[in-house]
């Protein structure tokens, strides 16, 4: 099962991370200026990320495949690494679709 794991950045915000169960981080969060709000990001990405359609599959500008993961206002709530294939990012997409839905949160 993965766990989203919250930090506080020097800056003071709070972000997450969504790790898989061998420990690699398969979504980031942006920066909230909450912890609050850095939790709501959770539920939202829990609740969006069954959802096919809220999955934008895009490439970086050094052609590497990447996702972003959106609420249903279209707000993006979490992206991916850059992966090195596209069959990569899909494995990825898979995975946060298999592990955000019940994930444990844990504040570090």
């Amino acid at each position: 099962m993965g766990k989203f794991i919250i930090k506080t950045a020097s800056n003071g915000q709070f972000f997450f991370n969504l790790k898989a169960d061998n420990g690699q981080t398969i979504l980031s969060s942006e920066m909230y200026t909450t912890k609050t709000a850095c939790n709501n990001g959770i539920d939202s990405v829990k609740n969006n990320a069954p959802i096919d359609g809220r999955y934008e599959k895009k490439t970086s500008s050094n052609g590497k495949p990447y996702f972003n993961l959106k609420a249903s206002n279209g707000q993006v709530v979490g992206n991916s690494e850059m992966y090195e294939s596209t069959a990569s990012r899909d494995n990825g997409i898979t995975s946060v679709k298999n592990n955000a839905p019940t994930a444990s949160v844990i504040e570090e």
